[in-house]
């Protein structure tokens, strides 16, 4: 039985694949000038109950008071922005993971959500978005009358 045998180290590879995929995303973004205004893309989850959806999207280091939170033409956009850090005087940065810039994200809302009644919590870097299903929309139990 043949086995195959990885020669390299997948600790070091993968973190390098990662770096080589953003910088690919970067340079393809479009957004060659630094002076013009990069978008990034939060990472969300989208659960879905009975009740209605709700969306937990990563936003951590943003101020709360600065984010904003818009529902048009069932269209629900999140935005905020990261102020960078600024580097104490004498220390060098020599990687940046951690992007500063404006942070957006839109979803599209099925019709059986109710945008009067969206509601908004950060905590601990996350917000999270609780999307309430219209009363029309929501499962019926219908009671079953025996005869007899």
């Amino acid at each position: 039985m043949l086995t195959h045998r990885n020669a390299y180290n997948a600790a070091v590879t993968l973190p390098l694949l990662r770096d080589f995929d953003l910088l690919f995303r970067e340079l393809s973004s479009g957004n060659t000038r630094p002076d013009m205004e990069h978008t990034l893309t939060p990472a969300a989850d989208i659960l879905e109950a009975e009740a209605g959806i709700t969306l937990r999207i990563d936003l951590p280091g943003h101020d709360a008071k600065a984010i904003q939170v818009k529902v048009e033409n069932d269209v629900l956009t999140v935005r905020s922005e990261r102020k960078a850090e600024a580097v104490a005087e004498g220390a060098t940065l020599r990687r940046q993971e951690r992007p500063a810039g404006v942070y957006a994200r839109q979803f599209r809302l099925p019709n059986t959500v109710d945008a009067s009644r969206v509601e908004a919590r950060y905590d601990n870097g996350v917000l999270s978005l609780t999307l309430p299903r219209r009363e029309e929309t929501r499962p019926r139990v219908v009671q079953v009358k025996v005869q007899g």
